[in-house]
């Protein structure tokens, strides 16, 4: 009679891409060398939300919407083959600039906060190919994705900061 042998573990691979992913996530978490989302959405006085200061072309609300909708875009895009992304342009803007009621700027906030937290999941689960094209796209990969959302909410993240050195909320250092 053949002794059986006793069944290893099987032994977990190391993610190869590890660094890569952290670099990334902390990229889209933290905005590395630049302000972050939540400094530069924080502390906005509501009479201001819709403030266009002179000579810019967007209020605070309008760029927080544009980051919210654009990077949801983008999320579920990543997501999901049945994802319908809006109409160009206008489908990325919202209609007013300023929020239509008193709630609405801190539920952007939480969406944006809520889809950022969606890519950086996808991104760090060491099961998510980075590389692979997404199947229902045209050659875009995970990593493309996210590296297009990073990009996209920090060139936003710097219009927003601008806006509010204009409008006097936002002292340089006082981060």
């Amino acid at each position: 009679m053949a002794a059986k042998r006793a069944q290893r573990p099987k032994r977990k691979r190391p993610d190869p891409h590890r660094p890569l992913r952290d670099h990334v996530v902390d990229l889209l978490r933290t905005g590395h060398a630049h302000i972050g989302f939540t400094d530069a959405v924080a502390d906005w006085p509501p009479t201001l939300r819709g403030a266009k200061p002179s000579g810019q072309p967007f209020t605070p609300w309008r760029l927080l919407e544009h980051i919210r909708i654009s990077q949801w875009d983008i999320v579920e895009f990543t997501k999901s083959a049945k994802h319908v992304s809006p109409e160009w342009p206008a489908g990325y803007w919202p209609s007013g600039d300023a929020p239509p009621d008193a709630a609405a700027w801190d539920t952007s906030v939480a969406q944006v906060e809520r889809d950022l937290r969606v890519m950086v999941r996808l991104v760090a689960d060491s099961k998510t190919d980075l590389f692979a094209r997404i199947p229902h796209g045209t050659g875009q990969t995970v990593l493309r994705e996210a590296l297009v959302l990073a990009d996209h909410n920090s060139y936003h993240v710097g219009q927003l900061l601008v806006l509010k050195r204009l409008l006097g909320l936002y002292q340089e250092g006082s981060r």
